[in-house]
């Protein structure tokens, strides 16, 4: 197996848990040389301040950056951090606090703003199969180039064959392949009715089931030296990567 990147996705809720996760992951999947970082408002940890911390023990560090955040005249993000060189910009869900305050950006706004005020940063956009229809889609990724993305991470893909159509969507991107265990039903009733995920009728919301399909995805992204990122919500680490990376030799 030849991938060009492989990035694991760490949740920020604590700077203690952070680095506790960063440790799992050296530890139990070397294969991984990359991390990327949610910016998640139920947390206090911002994914630009976590990419610092975690840096200088891992070196690749993509932080999520919300569109809906930043104040017309606000700094960027880690637009100044020292050693950051890559970013990836989401447009971002209303918070649950309607007393924090967002602003109508377009995740193409935000992307201009970095591309003139830190040309220095490679930018990746989102890449949604299945939040509308993929002509929609394909437009925005379209319009993200044009601002300045040079790259997309996918939502995570539960299905081959919906992942081999995307390939050919995104033939000539660089593109990093979610991929996300999902286990038991109350893990698939969340991307049904959050993400609005269509499931393969044979998808087995098992364990084992996941990480099996996860090592094909990843040996055929091999075979042309693609990416992918692993997104182990609500599973701990320690049961899914070191079973992953065993299966994958």
């Amino acid at each position: 197996m030849s991938l060009d990147r492989l990035s694991v996705e760490l949740i920020p809720r604590s700077a203690e848990a952070l680095m506790e996760d960063v440790a799992l992951v050296k530890a139990h999947f070397p294969a991984a040389d990359t991390l990327n970082i949610p910016d998640l408002m139920r947390f206090p940890l911002r994914s630009w301040d976590a990419a610092a911390l975690t840096r200088p023990l891992f070196g690749q560090v993509i932080p999520h950056i919300r569109a809906i955040d930043i104040a017309p005249d606000a700094p960027l993000p880690g637009a100044s951090q020292p050693g950051l060189t890559e970013i990836l910009i989401v447009h971002g869900d209303p918070p649950a606090d309607l007393s924090r305050r967002t602003y109508p950006n377009s995740t193409e706004s935000i992307i201009r703003r970095y591309r003139r005020e830190a040309p220095h940063l490679r930018i990746y956009a989102a890449f949604d199969p299945y939040r509308r229809a993929p002509w929609h889609e394909l437009e925005d990724v379209a319009r993200k180039k044009e601002a300045g993305a040079t790259g997309f991470f996918t939502q995570p893909v539960f299905d081959l064959k919906l992942f081999d159509l995307c390939r050919e969507w995104l033939g000539g991107e660089t593109v990093f392949w979610g991929l996300s265990p999902v286990i038991g039903p109350r893990s698939r009733s969340y991307w049904e009715t959050t993400n609005h995920v269509v499931f393969p009728r044979d998808f087995s919301p098992t364990l084992a089931a996941n990480i099996t399909f996860a090592a094909t995805v990843l040996r055929e992204l091999g075979k042309d030296g693609g990416s992918a990122y692993l997104m182990p919500v609500r599973i701990k680490l320690e049961h899914y990567l070191p079973a992953l990376a065993e299966l994958l030799g």
